[in-house]
């Protein structure tokens, strides 16, 4: 009983998040995807992170067993499959990105408040690369 009763607890405190990716020109490559679960580790230091395979220009992540709670995420299309996020000389991505709520930068990377999200139950979000 006690196992039971701790399972279903542990269910009640997580949840499932899948992410459907769109908006890539090609099937080259694979794209890398990175979950946030704190502002200060935002685009820095990855809660989670998976590399997904591109079929059709569109893929899909699926972010099991999560604490329930607040995350932000960002990806990149690594066309040229180098395994890093091809930059410019002053630091501009060339490779499509995508970060939740479809937040875009001004000036720089896209913010924390501007992607994040909370997760309270499984869910869905999409999310375009481009």
């Amino acid at each position: 009983m006690f196992c039971f009763t701790n399972t279903l607890n542990a269910q009640e405190n997580t949840a499932n998040l899948t992410v459907a990716f769109s908006g890539m020109k090609s099937d080259k490559g694979n794209l890398f995807v990175a979950l946030y679960n704190t502002e200060a580790n935002f685009l820095k230091k990855a809660y989670k992170g998976e590399m997904a395979e591109i079929k059709n220009k569109k893929t899909v992540v699926i972010f099991k067993n999560l604490p329930k709670g607040v995350y932000a995420i960002s990806s990149f299309h690594d066309i040229n499959d180098n395994k890093k996020m091809d930059t410019n000389f002053i630091g501009i991505p060339k490779e499509p990105i995508g970060m939740s709520n479809n937040a875009k930068g001004f000036m720089g990377p896209p913010k924390y408040k501007d992607s994040k999200f909370n997760l309270e139950s499984n869910k869905t979000i999409s999310i375009k690369v481009n």
